[in-house]
């Protein structure tokens, strides 16, 4: 009898698969361009101004909420094109209530190694690994552009980065950007 069920399911599914493949183009028709889901609009709340003064503390706490010193997940808009991006592990510098909602100011990072980078402006420090990589990549932190978030944007907590690391972005990134 459960077999009954299973062979069911998987007629619909085969059924499912044939319905897709008839009603996919051939691939030499022109496909319009692929669009991000509604959901996925630009989280960005605002460019940064070059002078503005942010002021990282550590201050990392298990809340569910971002908090300065943590890494957290949240979409982040691509540069060059702001209306495309992808949900990736930010550090939290700080957090400014006093904004309409509370704005986070964070630095994004990467998984993949960026030793030449610099050519191009980039500049990337190590911050080695923790809790938001599930796979315990070695991660590295991109100092030169500063995300200023709506704090909703944040989907969900990663871990603490150490506060010696912490420190040491902070720094870097302050002397980059003479805060």
């Amino acid at each position: 009898m459960a077999s009954r069920g299973i062979f069911s399911q998987l007629t619909e599914l085969a059924r499912a698969v044939a319905d897709a493949a008839r009603s996919t183009p051939p691939a030499d028709e022109p496909q319009p361009p692929a669009r991000e889901p509604a959901q996925r609009a630009p989280r960005l709340r605002r460019e940064p101004t070059p002078a503005e003064r942010v002021e990282p503390a550590y201050a990392p706490e298990r809340d569910g909420e971002p908090d300065p010193g943590e890494v957290v997940w949240a979409w982040v808009p691509y540069e060059e094109d702001a209306s495309r991006g992808k949900d990736r592990p930010v550090l939290v510098l700080s957090v400014d209530p006093s904004r309409r909602g509370r704005e986070v100011v964070a630095l994004m990072l990467t998984s993949k190694e960026h030793a030449d980078a610099e050519r191009d402006g980039r500049r990337w420090m190590d911050v080695g690994t923790g809790g938001w990589d599930s796979q315990g990549r070695p991660s590295e932190v991109r100092l030169d552009r500063v995300l200023h978030l709506d704090a909703s944007a944040v989907r969900r907590e990663g871990s603490a980065l150490d506060e010696r690391v912490f420190t040491r972005v902070a720094d870097a990134a302050s002397r980059l950007h003479g805060w």
